[in-house]
């Protein structure tokens, strides 16, 4: 294996040196970068959403850092957590950042797996501020079909019968949530319905430009059980000394978690996609790094800390504004304990 490596680092050392005129899309020292540093892998891709989520990280005695490559508008860290080699890379809010970000170190990088961990919202009232959710499975809705006003459920939507769009998984009618309007038996309102839809995805194994649909993402099954022997960490409970819980908060193996490009801060839209969807987590990356990692058949597991209920119980202010550094932590806390257990196979 090590003289396969070899091989490989001095054809592409030797492909970067003859293109180093050319107009690629990666400077050739950055090529060479790259290429030296998959000899030393395989890694454990870390996929973290923004830097305040990351510090823990990087502050941890847990992570020892090594080299860094930058490029593509990213910064891609080398380094250990409990002795086992990972690069750290921040996408940045939204669902297209995190989507580039993972196909860019899918794509570069000799990755053996992928951990995507961040803070979240809160959609299950049996959760609360401050735990860990690590769900079984990943979906993304936001893409929709928004129905014409005057047509229903009993309708095809546009493209249906083409099989570009679907009426399986479900809509939103905007009228179920008017209000102040008593005066007639049923409402009705401009909006009509929103349909959920799957995701076109090209898998690696599939045949290009052949597209498959998937909605419900699974996490790898080996992780999610490695997940499963996390239940009983201690997590923090308090931000300072006089900012606390009145708990102590723990970690949870859900079923469901899922992503939008929406900040979600409303008690209805919260209240219905746990009852239609039965989810835990809400957040605007982790469904983008699952697709991707479907499409490239890689392992993946995504942890969140829990630093809201999702709209709150009234109009005061989120208590992400309080709890997200203290979210932060703990999601850090559970992914090296995670690292730490994961197998030598697994890495």
């Amino acid at each position: 294996m090590a003289v396969v490596r070899w091989l490989v680092l001095c054809v592409t050392v030797i492909m970067v040196s003859n293109a180093r005129d050319a107009n690629g899309a990666l400077p050739a020292a950055t090529l060479k970068a790259i290429a030296k540093a998959n000899v030393n892998g395989p890694y454990i891709g870390i996929v973290i959403p923004n830097l305040f989520e990351m510090n823990p990280l990087l502050n941890s005695s847990s992570y020892k850092a090594a080299e860094i490559i930058d490029f593509a508008g990213k910064r891609f860290r080398f380094g250990t957590v409990e002795e086992k080699k990972v690069i750290l890379v921040m996408t940045g809010l939204s669902m297209i950042n995190s989507a580039i970000t993972t196909q860019l170190l899918l794509s570069f990088f000799d990755v053996k797996g992928v951990i995507h961990y961040g803070i979240a919202g809160n959609a299950n009232p049996a959760l609360r501020i401050g735990d860990v959710a690590i769900p079984l499975y990943w979906a993304h809705t936001g893409l929709w079909n928004w129905q014409r006003h005057g047509q229903g459920p009993e309708d095809d939507l546009a493209f249906e019968p083409d099989g570009d769009y679907t009426r399986k998984i479900g809509y939103l009618r905007f009228a179920n949530y008017t209000v102040k309007a008593t005066a007639c038996a049923s409402h009705d309102n401009l909006l009509n319905n929103v349909w959920y839809q799957p995701e076109e995805v090209f898998p690696v194994t599939g045949t290009p430009e052949e597209r498959q649909h998937a909605f419900w993402i699974p996490v790898n099954s080996a992780y999610f059980t490695v997940a499963r022997e996390l239940k009983g960490l201690k997590l923090e409970s308090c931000i300072n000394a006089t900012t606390c819980l009145n708990y102590t908060p723990s970690v949870n193996t859900v079923f469901r978690g899922i992503s939008a490009g929406i900040y979600l801060d409303n008690a209805a839209y919260r209240s219905f996609i746990y009852r239609k969807f039965h989810v835990s987590p809400v957040d605007m990356e982790t469904a983008s790094v699952a697709l991707v990692c479907h499409q490239q058949n890689k392992p993946f597991i995504a942890i969140r800390a829990l630093s809201d209920l999702a709209g709150g119980g009234s109009a005061n202010s989120n208590e992400a504004n309080t709890f997200s550094s203290l979210a932060a932590d703990n999601a850090v806390a559970v992914v090296v304990e995670f690292i730490k257990k994961l197998s030598s196979s697994m890495v």
